[in-house]
């Protein structure tokens, strides 16, 4: 009999210790995670949309509205700054090549606004309108 009791209290603090490894270590499964695009997605069931996550859409969403409106009026879609959305710290909203080329990385290309410093982020297109990368 004390063979059992040994055994079911070693079973238990197996199981206490699994379950600490899971969730202290382990980490929230319940959160906000980056995918390979840097756009913030759930992971699990998270309990409401944090400010970082509102902003990045609502600034993707600008971007997207810019794109339409450059596309509006008949622009050229090359590697170019389409503008800055005005958001968090502002996101300037470039058009890339998917995949990037060196072209890209050339200096007038990019928004004069992230250059200097004025807009801390940014959100590349390609010219399909599609998000590339966002940072």
């Amino acid at each position: 009999m004390k063979k059992l009791y040994l055994i079911l209290v070693i079973i238990v603090i197996l199981i206490m210790d699994l379950m600490v490894i899971r969730f202290v270590i382990g980490g929230d499964e319940d959160s906000w995670i980056k995918d390979e695009k840097g756009i913030w997605v759930k992971h699990g069931n998270p309990g409401g949309l944090p400010n970082y996550v509102q902003e990045q859409q609502q600034a993707i969403t600008c971007a997207l509205n810019l794109y339409s409106q450059k596309k509006a009026g008949s622009m050229e879609f090359l590697s170019q700054c389409l503008g800055t959305c005005e958001l968090g710290g502002g996101y300037a909203v470039d058009i890339v090549h998917a995949p990037r080329v060196e072209e890209d990385n050339h200096a007038e290309n990019q928004c004069e606004d992230y250059k200097q410093g004025k807009a801390k982020n940014f959100i590349e297109l390609d010219k399909n309108g599609e998000v590339v990368m966002v940072n």
